[in-house]
């Protein structure tokens, strides 16, 4: 059921890369991706640990939840948003991809996925 979820998500964003549902430890869950190449268990792992990291820093400095975080390089953005306290959304973004149309269907995975998720 996730794996058709991402693809449609993937689908209707520009230059997506990839896409993975990502447990709170960072373990990939399903994944789709364009890329054979991209090592998407470590990628993921890094990053939830990551926004975990800032997530905690936020909620110590009372300054909320933290619901999305992109990291934006020469060849392309990560994103990670928070579906559950469990569950995030990682997304791979190319250098010609659409960020805003990226952030706007996260926000919607967030909405259709969460609570298949509880």
């Amino acid at each position: 059921m996730f794996l058709e979820v991402l693809s449609r998500i993937a689908n209707r964003i520009d230059g997506a890369i990839a896409l993975s549902l990502v447990a709170a430890d960072g373990i990939a869950v399903e994944s789709v991706s364009n890329d054979p190449e991209l090592d998407l268990e470590v990628l993921s792992a890094e990053l939830i640990a990551q926004a975990r990291s800032i997530g905690a820093n936020h909620r110590e400095i009372a300054m909320g939840e933290v619901q999305q975080v992109s990291v934006t390089t020469d060849l392309g953005t990560v994103m990670v948003s928070s579906l559950t306290k469990d569950y995030y959304l990682l997304l791979v973004l190319g250098t010609e991809g659409s960020y805003g149309r990226a952030r706007f269907e996260m926000r919607r995975a967030r909405l259709l996925l969460e609570s298949e998720l509880t």
